[in-house]
């Protein structure tokens, strides 16, 4: 079935039942849950925003900002491509590509590179954004792409694993996976963990190829379709893959959460927990907001539950970041929440304008990031307490 024929059934789908985003039943028909007060205990500051361009529209791409350690870019749909100073927010270059983008920037190698909603991947250089090379592959691509050892990963919702030279764009290798009838718009970012890329597919299977060769090492079934009609069957890996080491922990769509190993695929444990978010990690705890809102915390060895917070239900939450002693996750009414890593009691909560946040927040060095739907960039900052000291010590710091 063609690619327009699928996004057709999606689109009828979602007339019936009411919204394209989480397909919850009777919980949407319930407005979003109040926010109630709180004492904050982390001192949140916004550091500085910036106009990107064009807003996107609710049109659920993925771009997000990206840094390298001495600039952080951005894109907005209308093909504008920007990098930044990070810690004064000083435009340093943006470049206008003329499409329309829908998902990135990746960084590597000296490039920042962006992909068009027609299958076009453009790599800029990341010193001054002019352009380095255009390439073009089949199907619009949701995923941020990646860079490695010369490799550029690309996924496109059509079910296809792209490598392109980071050199020129020529395409080294691609894998493909076969698409049920009926999906939800979105797609998973790969990870890139030692020499493997490691991919979540729209069939529910968990996909590990080698970096260089673009061999299939191993697949693991992550959300089993299940049920009669092709809505019951959705099982798409559309959400963020995480890695701590050499476990990777991944979630599915009505199937499971899960951390695997890395090296054979298997299965360490599994929670029957549904999420499009995606997941995210820390050494301590796996992050998931389930598909009603809920924020849980399970704990990385084992999946025992740490915590879980319902201060979000039917907010439509982002895929949650760890963040200084935090969780934070973003909302439709472009408020971010931050949660407390060790009990999920709120800590602090900040508004990034009134757009909905649909990208995640991207934690850049010290300072957290996120891009709204109007296309406006964000940096926020925990203010860190004075250090005591004798009048020496003051001096020197103001010098």
């Amino acid at each position: 079935m063609t690619v327009i024929c699928r996004l057709s059934i999606l689109l009828l789908a979602c007339a019936f039942i009411g919204g394209c985003g989480v397909f919850g039943g009777k919980d949407d028909e319930l407005p979003p849950k109040e926010l109630t007060d709180f004492k904050a205990t982390l001192d949140v500051r916004k550091a500085w925003s910036a106009k990107l361009g064009k807003g996107s529209e609710l049109l659920r791409i993925n771009l997000m900002p990206a840094g390298d350690g001495k600039r952080v870019y951005a894109a907005s749909i209308d093909g504008n491509v920007s990098a930044y100073e990070p810690e004064s927010g000083k435009l340093l270059w943006r470049s206008k590509l003329g499409i329309s983008l829908s998902a990135g920037p990746g960084t590597g190698r000296g490039l920042v590179i962006v992909a068009g909603a027609d299958g076009e991947i453009v790599a800029l250089r990341s010193e001054t954004g002019n352009e380095a090379w255009r390439s073009k592959v089949l199907g619009e691509s949701l995923s941020v792409p990646l860079v490695k050892d010369g490799e550029v990963i690309v996924y496109t919702i059509d079910g296809r694993l792209h490598s392109l030279s980071s050199t020129d764009g020529s395409e080294n290798w691609v894998v493909e996976q076969p698409l049920p009838p009926l999906t939800l718009r979105g797609a998973s970012t790969p990870q890139i963990v030692g020499n493997r890329v490691i991919a979540g597919f729209d069939n529910g299977r968990l996909v590990a190829v080698s970096l260089a060769e673009g061999v299939t090492e191993w697949e693991a079934m992550l959300s089993p379709p299940s049920g009669r009609s092709d809505l019951e069957r959705l099982a798409d890996v559309d959400g963020s893959i995480a890695a701590v080491g050499q476990d990777i922990y991944a979630a599915g769509y009505q199937g499971r959460v899960a951390s695997l190993a890395v090296e054979s695929g298997q299965i360490l444990w599994a929670r029957e927990i549904s999420t499009s978010a995606g997941i995210a990690a820390d050494w301590n705890n796996v992050y998931i907001v389930a598909d009603g809102g809920e924020l849980i915390a399970l704990l990385r060895s084992n999946g025992s539950d740490v915590w879980r917070t319902d201060a979000l239900l039917r907010r439509q939450p982002t895929t949650p970041v760890p963040f200084n002693t935090a969780v934070v996750v973003g909302d439709l009414e472009g408020y971010l929440h931050f949660f407390s890593n060790a009990d999920g009691g709120p800590v602090a909560r900040m508004r990034a304008g009134n757009a909905l946040l649909s990208g995640s927040p991207v934690v850049i060095g010290t300072r957290l990031f996120v891009q709204s739907e109007d296309g406006s960039l964000y940096a926020f900052e925990v203010a860190q307490p004075r250090r005591p000291g004798n009048s020496k010590d003051t001096a020197a710091e103001k010098r």
